[in-house]
């Protein structure tokens, strides 16, 4: 299955048959990238990594996102996702928007989605927001989900610390994990935040393990937030195909 992508100049790299994945789109190549795709459903994400494991997550449950037309993009972050919303949403191209993000950016994405009319304004605080069980209920319920601390926690706890050291031993990194668990500063730390150091100590990890983590998840145990943004970009794909019949 090829995978949609651009890099800066509007083009993926293929690497395999397959479209890598890019550290980010900008709004206005995302909205070319929805367009020339006929894209029915646009998942947002903050970066590369989750974009990567939502893809996998798809493969895993026999998901063809391409003939779905369903294309995933990363923003390089949440803090920009209200020029995204503007541009691909209801008061742009008018595709139907899903999203995937890190619990503590609750405040890009709620402000985005009151910018656009989903929602009304928040009156309480950052803080309040960010407990408000029922306020992220609302978000998931219109296809906005968050992942709890970040979706390399996500997929360390889904795993369990032995699994995941299981894929990196398989990767060929063990002897690099021992060195940064052995660090002064790590030392003491609990081997489920040494790992969590370790899968975001460069780029290039941050990015290759989120789909190898899915990939090793049993049946089942993958975490409530890829498997909640998938479903929700189905649903809305079935929804928008009702309403064109």
């Amino acid at each position: 299955m090829l995978f949609f992508g651009i890099g800066h100049a509007g083009h993926g790299k293929t690497i395999g048959g397959r479209i890598a994945t890019v550290p980010r789109v900008r709004p206005a190549e995302a909205l070319t990238l929805a367009t020339t795709t006929n894209a029915a459903v646009v998942v947002l994400v903050e970066g590369e990594s989750d974009q990567g494991a939502v893809q996998a997550l798809a493969r895993r449950q026999g998901i063809d996102l391409q003939a779905l037309r369903i294309i995933v993009v990363p923003m390089g972050g949440a803090s920009g996702i209200a020029r995204f919303v503007e541009v691909l949403g209801r008061q742009g191209l008018g595709l139907p928007l899903v999203g995937l993000f890190d619990e503590a950016e609750i405040g890009y994405v709620r402000r985005a989605l009151e910018r656009a009319g989903w929602f009304p304004r928040y009156l309480g605080s950052r803080q309040d927001l960010f407990e408000d069980v029922s306020a992220r209920a609302g978000l998931a319920a219109l296809g906005f989900h968050a992942c709890v601390v970040d979706l390399e926690d996500e997929l360390i706890r889904a795993l369990g610390a032995e699994a995941v050291l299981g894929v990196v031993e398989a990767e060929g990194e063990m002897p690099r994990f021992q060195a940064l668990a052995q660090q002064p500063d790590h030392r003491g730390e609990p081997v489920e935040a040494q790992l969590h150091r370790f899968l975001g100590t460069r780029a290039g990890r941050k990015v290759h393990y989120p789909p190898r983590l899915v990939e090793a998840l049993t049946p089942g145990a993958e975490p409530a937030c890829l498997v909640g943004v998938l479903r929700s970009a189905l649903a809305v794909r079935e929804s928008g195909l009702r309403k064109s019949d």
